[in-house]
């Protein structure tokens, strides 16, 4: 009896890479009243699909021109390049910021930018991490020994990210002076100022100058006041010497002189900066957080890659410093969550002067736009730019183009809390996702929202197991 041999096994096709939520793209550019519309609910939603292919494109929206950069060379020309001519914000981005931030570094520019840079710079500069790494890996241990408590049942990882950056900024910024009721208010009234503030500046569209009054409603008055607030009196007790005997980092910018003065900053700058910090700080590293506790709740490939990464490195404890060297694919997961949800998805500028990008001139007054939300996703840029590969972050990985990748901005106006961030959030995932396994409440839709920052919705509930 003759037998056939069995035939060699076929080796599986490798599974397709995760393809996270995000808003339906049209065929083709909608029109002015739709989307201006889709818009103020999430402006995610108003990109064609041949928006992340092109390099150089604008418009004109009612009154004001409209470019928009999405190729490297052109975020090169105006961020670095020609930074003087494209340096300040556009008009909605102020006057969304301005009742909140007032004359903050997010929203000045030229002399009194320089000034208030050359101050507040030093505070998260590279060169502190040693200093405040410690309190992120206190708050982060603090923050899994927790979760081990909770009862069964769904956990709001959004607000729960939200609650563990504010109590590092606490901690490494203002010192435990700032306090965790008081932290937790400023959280929840930011929260509530996204959630109100107008996404569209429609009477800068329509030509109307920057000193005509804009309608702000009662909920974004409200929350604005409760920060001032909060900050006000930690600022008095920090100037008035009521809280001695801890150093903070926001101690030391009190102390700090303005440059060519020997006098500090007055109170109403100092209250600008510091709350300037505390979203820097807080909201974006929350968000990446959350995002990628979701992303790896969906993608158990690389869940157990990064929970085998901690527990070999790690053990039981909670990563350090030093540590992070050899977490590469916890670091490659933070920066592949910042690629596909980029904490401030959308950087705009006004032009100073008249201008060429390319060869497109640019008049004075128009609107540049640069959105990490486009770049990021830009086909020829990035293989399979929709989808979850950490991979392409790890060493030896090919890099990402140069100004091509931007999650913290580019130029001068880059964020200078950049290493924090990156050290906070790959400190903080390792000590959660590396000791729980995560889970989608059933019948909760994810999908992202752009207000001033990139959030997964409002809320965020998820079942938690300790491995």
């Amino acid at each position: 009896m003759l037998i056939e041999p069995a035939a060699p096994p076929t080796a599986s096709p490798p599974a397709a890479p995760y393809v996270p939520p995000f808003p339906p793209r049209p065929d083709k550019g909608l029109p002015l009243l739709q989307m201006l519309k889709l818009a103020r609910e999430n402006w995610l939603a108003i990109w064609a699909k041949s928006s992340f292919e092109r390099d150089v494109y604008g418009s004109r929206l009612l009154m004001r021109d409209v470019v928009v950069c999405n190729s490297p060379d052109s975020v090169h020309y105006v961020f670095v390049e020609r930074h003087e001519n494209f340096q300040r914000k556009s008009p909605q981005h102020r006057h969304a910021l301005i009742p909140l931030l007032g004359d903050g570094l997010f929203v000045s520019d030229g002399p009194l930018w320089r000034e208030r840079r050359r101050v507040v710079a030093p505070v998260t500069h590279v060169s502190r991490l040693a200093e405040l790494a410690p309190a992120i890996t206190e708050a982060a241990a603090e923050r899994r020994d927790q979760w081990r408590a909770l009862p069964p049942g769904p956990v709001d990882v959004l607000a729960e990210m939200g609650h563990l950056t504010a109590e590092i900024i606490c901690r490494t910024i203002f010192g435990r002076a700032l306090g965790r009721d008081a932290a937790g208010e400023v959280v929840a009234a930011f929260a509530e100022y996204q959630a109100h503030i107008g996404q569209t500046d429609l009477l800068s569209l329509f030509g109307l100058p920057d000193w005509f009054p804009r309608f702000r409603g009662r909920q974004v008055r409200d929350s604005a006041r409760r920060i001032h607030k909060v900050v006000d009196g930690l600022i008095a007790d920090i100037l008035d010497g009521r809280q001695q005997g801890e150093a903070s980092l926001i101690r030391a910018m009190s102390e700090a002189k303005v440059p060519g003065t020997d006098r500090p900053m007055d109170r109403r700058a100092f209250r600008n900066e510091a709350i300037v910090l505390f979203m820097a700080g807080h909201e974006t590293t929350a968000n990446t957080l959350a995002w990628a506790l979701f992303m790896l709740s969906q993608d158990s490939t690389s869940a157990e890659r990064l929970a085998a990464e901690v527990r070999g490195v790690l053990g039981e404890r909670v990563a350090t410093l030093a540590d992070l060297p050899n977490l590469p694919f916890t670091r490659a997961v933070v920066e592949e969550t910042l690629r596909l949800y980029p904490p401030v998805p959308l950087l705009s500028r006004e032009a100073l002067g008249p201008d060429r990008i390319g060869d497109r001139p640019v008049r004075k007054g128009t609107l540049i736009l640069v959105s990490p939300w486009l770049l990021h996703r830009k086909p020829g840029l990035w293989d399979q730019p929709d989808a979850f590969i950490p991979d392409r972050f790890l060493p030896g990985a090919p890099k990402p183009p140069r100004h091509g990748y931007i999650p913290f901005s580019t130029g001068p106006r880059i964020c200078t809390g950049q290493h924090l961030g990156l050290a906070e959030a790959t400190i903080c995932l390792a000590a959660l996702a590396g000791h729980f396994r995560l889970a989608l409440e059933p019948g909760t839709q994810v999908m992202p929202v752009a207000r001033l920052t990139l959030r997964p919705g409002d809320t965020l509930p998820m079942r938690l197991t300790p491995r």
